[in-house]
């Protein structure tokens, strides 16, 4: 029998797969105007990725850079639970916090996730360092300007993970600029994974 955990994730990933093919379907410059109301998150094959790199480096403070709907902070949360940690989640929207906080309610992991409601730019330089293990994954325009205010606060070890390196292409140009500044950093090693996006 699945686990709440994984009917909460099953769940995600029939509204990402119906909502993929709608998004396909949609007329020339309608996802740009639409985009907030769809799903689009790492997928099953990174939120295994995460789980396994926040659970084998025992990372205690999370920080989830972009909620979205919540699908990336159900797999950061079991691997806090796991750690004995926990998730500081960050989003501009409240109706998705509202959305992911019912769904990690489901799944048995609300207790190990903070919500903080606002911009990114403005919340992390309040937010307790050091930081082990930090997901990036909101406007891509963002990633540089959030690097820059998280690395300071990064713990000796700690693991930053980016999304959307690889797609869509139209976030390729703050992706590459991104990749940059991190490799420009003496304490800092990257690798770009073709796994997912």
């Amino acid at each position: 029998m699945a686990t709440p955990m994984m009917q909460v994730l099953a769940e995600y990933e029939r509204r990402m797969e119906a909502e993929s093919t709608l998004m396909e379907s949609l007329p020339p410059g309608q996802l740009e105007v639409r985009i907030n109301e769809f799903l689009i998150c790492i997928g099953p094959q990174a939120g295994q990725l995460l789980h396994l790199l926040v659970t084998g480096a025992q990372s205690r403070t999370i920080i989830e850079l972009g909620t979205s709907y919540g699908y990336s902070t159900i797999w950061l949360a079991d691997a806090a639970r796991i750690t004995g940690g926990r998730v500081h989640s960050l989003e501009l929207s409240q109706p998705k916090i509202d959305y992911a906080r019912e769904r990690l309610a489901r799944a048995g992991l609300d207790a190990y996730v903070e919500f903080h409601a606002g911009n990114a730019l403005d919340i992390l330089p309040a937010l307790p360092a050091p930081f082990d293990f930090v997901l990036i994954d909101l406007w891509k325009n963002l990633y540089s300007p959030c690097f820059e205010l998280l690395h300071p606060k990064l713990a000796p070890g700690a693991l930053v993970a980016a999304d959307n390196m690889l797609q869509p292409s139209s976030a390729r140009a703050h992706a590459q600029a991104y990749r940059q500044l991190v490799r420009a950093k003496a304490d800092m090693d990257s690798l770009l994974l073709t796994l997912g996006n």
